[in-house]
């Protein structure tokens, strides 16, 4: 995930500072053929490039409305992908129509011509290692992660069709969506030790001195002295007293 901030404190929504406990994301698509994160997010910090027209949402109104998200993915001016928050995390802002604005982080990625496999697959796996960083951060799980089409059916969000317009045609869906994220909250196991350490840790799990956390034995992690005391004790339960 790249993802950097600038948060939009011209616009109205944030000046209207109204706190909010995120309980979900709402994923959002911009409906426009335009990728590039400078259509959206500004002024210029030396990496989106320059809105040559100035109607990005750092201000007022965009566009003449009231609009604004958590954070918009897409185009950096170098072609790369990035995610930028424009919102904090914790702010209402104002992107579903309904009252998901209440209770969902909103996030917005930047539409191009919906049929690029290539733009497809770098903004989805882009917002798939953002939720799995938003959900960490707000103890939420795949679960609460809807799109703005769910959320009309939910009766949360008003009648949009995003993102189920454009996921379909490269072979997912909100459901994919969902289980990639859940994989990626899933716990990532550290049991296969290095060639050369392997009799010492077979043996070390086989007389109970190594016993790990959960079914994860943590190899390549630090051991603290708290640890490194209960594994010194456990050897010396199996082995009798140790003298000094």
């Amino acid at each position: 995930m790249n993802l950097r901030t600038l948060i939009l404190t011209e616009n109205a929504c944030f000046k209207a500072g109204k706190a909010m406990v995120p309980k979900g994301i709402m994923l959002h698509s911009t409906g426009a053929n335009n990728p590039n994160l400078k259509r959206y997010v500004g002024p210029d910090d030396g990496l989106l490039g320059e809105n040559q027209y100035g109607n990005h949402w750092n201000q007022d109104k965009p566009d003449g409305i009231n609009v604004c998200v958590h954070g918009f993915i897409g185009k950096l001016a170098d072609g790369s992908i990035a995610t930028y928050q424009t919102l904090p995390w914790n702010m209402r802002a104002w992107h579903a129509g309904g009252s998901a604005n209440d209770t969902h982080i909103g996030v917005e990625i930047c539409e191009d011509g919906l049929t690029n496999p290539v733009y497809f697959s770098a903004v989805y796996k882009e917002a798939v290692e953002l939720c799995i960083y938003l959900c960490g951060l707000h103890g939420l799980t795949e679960e609460s992660i809807i799109c703005h089409s769910e959320g009309y059916k939910l009766g949360i969000a008003s009648n949009h069709a995003d993102v189920m317009h454009w996921f379909p045609m490269h072979g997912k869906s909100m459901d994919t969506f969902r289980a990639d994220v859940k994989a990626g909250l899933s716990p990532k196991l550290d049991n296969t030790p290095s060639d050369w350490s392997k009799e010492a840790i077979s043996w070390a799990i086989e007389k109970g001195i190594l016993r790990g956390d959960n079914g994860d034995l943590m190899l390549r992690q630090p051991l603290t002295r708290e640890q490194f005391c209960v594994i010194l004790h456990r050897y010396n339960k199996l082995k009798g007293a140790v003298k000094l």
